[in-house]
């Protein structure tokens, strides 16, 4: 009976065991249940929540700037990807022990580290390094250090350097454009970031994307009107030429005279856009679009032009410049020499002041002022270039004698060496205005025609004397081709009366060929100091040198065969 009652008892037992242990499951599946599959307070979605939250990221997808190309598709500016480490500050300090190899990594010392996350400790975000070598930033990440994070980014490339820097500019650290070309056209070459959904480990590293909430769209393509190959010449040659004249500075624009395109625009001094080091001061400036000078007799042709157009004068008529002076109200202005009784060509041959200041007077200055300003003076180019100013153009109605005899050869107006070429791009047009163009162009817009074809071709047909035997350019000359040229040669402003007695600005406008111009280029040379500062004698060489080049490149024929033969005929050892 006693052992009936004690199996009877260990079977309840038993039966109350198996029954706790299977509602304890069914419990145990039904939690699991409740979180895996029920959207309750604590469900899935709770669960799922907290795991996000530790987990998933939203990530910006950077998107690379667009490439800028010369007119033959060679880069100018790319974006490089690269890396850039931050940190969170209040994590880094847990890692405190590990500093010293991320120092290492990080190629600085314990100390600086250090004292930097010392400073930013109430921060959660502080840049560690900005655009490293990939391989580089994947030696710290793989340090597994507690809060470093990184990212990737692009950093610009400029692989001509110093040699398109002012026209190219550059950007800043976060890859917006700062000067030249990259702040014009910001819109058009910045990209746009997407974003994207990832999962992240403890240690900021990605373990796999999830999801792309927006694309990345990169930045447009961009085709200058250059052509690099110019551009590295046109820089030799003005460099070689500061550096010989012990000059303060140079320029160069040369223009395409079929279409308007800027072919090369370079200064000397110069930076390079790749290392921020340099990035500073006068160098930067692109002195061809934000530096204004006097252009002396440059504008002599467009005061002889006006002469032309009045109907009082022609390339053959007479002016008689005796004594070699002449007093405007309370001053008195001198050729060189007394070159006596002359025609109007050779008063743009020998750059006579005193022709010039002539013609002149015998016109209306409310003329002058027309057709300066129908050849652009005091007109910005309109491209937008950073730092462009339209130059000083006075309006005529105050104008006495002296002034409007100064502001006939190139004095009390200023221009950039930019709006100069531009002015005569209009004489190599036959006195059709083209506007000038930064990008490469697929269609040439027409041109519009602001002076007589025929008085301009009489003119270029004067320029042409400039740089013959006789001229004061003969050294701007390009064998086997036509020059039309005019120097300049003006005292820079500053002193006691407005000008500095011993500081110069030497310029030379031209183009060729003169009978089909191809090639427009205006050289600029700021405070020679190598014993000589005439247009003639500093400017004009270099644009012949350049010029000349570039002719070449371009597969320009000559026009003047005639003149090469004999130069090769009466050359040393000819016909021998």
């Amino acid at each position: 009976m006693k052992q009936r009652e004690t199996s009877t008892f260990h079977g309840w037992r038993f039966r109350a065991l198996a029954l706790a242990l299977c509602a304890l499951a069914f419990l145990l599946v039904w939690r699991l249940v409740s979180l895996q599959l029920l959207d309750t307070e604590r469900g899935y979605r709770f669960l799922q929540d907290q795991g996000d939250a530790r987990a998933l990221r939203d990530e910006e997808i950077p998107a690379h700037r667009g490439i800028i190309n010369d007119r033959n598709g060679e880069p100018l500016a790319v974006s490089t990807p690269l890396q850039t480490l931050s940190a969170n500050p209040q994590e880094l300090v847990v890692a405190e022990s590990q500093w010293a190899p991320l120092a290492a990594a990080l190629g600085t010392s314990p100390q600086l580290l250090k004292d930097r996350l010392s400073a930013n400790a109430s921060r959660k975000f502080v840049y560690l390094r900005r655009h490293m070598n990939p391989a580089d930033a994947d030696r710290v990440m793989d340090l597994q250090i507690p809060g470093i994070s990184s990212k990737r980014e692009y950093q610009r490339f400029y692989p001509a350097g110093p040699v398109a820097a002012h026209l190219v500019g550059l950007t800043d650290l976060d890859g917006k454009g700062q000067e030249g070309v990259e702040a014009t056209y910001e819109d058009w070459l910045v990209g746009v970031p997407g974003r994207k959904r990832v999962i992240k480990d403890r240690y900021s590293h990605v373990i796999r994307d999830v999801q792309e909430l927006a694309p990345a769209r990169p930045g447009r393509e961009l085709d200058l009107g250059i052509d690099l190959r110019i551009q590295y010449l046109a820089y030799r040659e003005l460099k070689k030429a500061v550096e010989a004249m012990k000059a303060e500075s140079g320029s160069i624009v040369l223009l395409d005279a079929r279409t308007g395109e800027v072919l090369a625009m370079t200064n000397y001094p110069s930076y390079n856009p790749n290392n921020r080091s340099t990035v500073v001061g006068e160098p930067v400036r692109n002195r061809v679009v934000t530096d204004i000078t006097e252009p002396g007799s440059t504008v002599k042709p467009f005061t002889v032009l006006t002469g032309l157009e009045s109907g009082k004068y022609t390339p053959e008529t007479m002016i008689d410049t005796s004594p070699g002076y002449i007093r405007v109200g309370r001053k008195t202005i001198r050729d060189h020499h007394s070159l006596g009784v002359i025609p109007v060509t050779t008063v743009i041959t020998k750059s006579s002041q005193v022709g010039t200041i002539k013609i002149a007077l015998s016109l209306d200055p409310e003329t002058i002022h027309h057709n300066f300003s129908s050849a652009g003076f005091g007109q910005p180019i309109g491209e937008g270039l950073k730092g462009e100013v339209s130059g000083k153009f006075p309006s005529p109605r105050r104008w006495d004698d002296l002034t409007r005899a100064t502001f006939a050869f190139g004095y009390g107006l200023s221009v950039t060496p930019l709006q100069l070429a531009r002015a005569y791009l209009t004489l190599a047009n036959s006195g059709k205005s083209r506007p000038v163009k930064l990008l490469k162009l697929t269609d040439v817009p027409p041109a519009t025609q602001v002076f007589p074809e025929e008085h301009v071709k009489q003119v270029v047909a004067m320029m042409e004397t400039v740089t013959q035997t006789g001229g004061t350019a003969s050294k701007g000359a390009i064998r086997g081709y036509r020059v039309a040229g005019k120097t300049g040669t003006v005292h820079r402003s500053g002193g006691k009366e407005g000008y500095k007695a011993d500081s110069y600005q030497s310029l030379f406008a031209g183009f060729a060929p003169a009978s089909d111009p191809r090639i427009v280029g205006v050289v600029v040379i700021t405070d020679p100091r190598g014993g000589v500062y005439y247009g003639g004698a500093v400017s004009a060489p270099v644009f012949s040198s350049v010029v000349r080049g570039a002719l070449r490149l371009l597969n320009v024929p000559p026009d003047d065969l005639q003149k090469m033969q004999v130069a090769v005929q009466s050359a040393p050892g000819a016909g021998t």
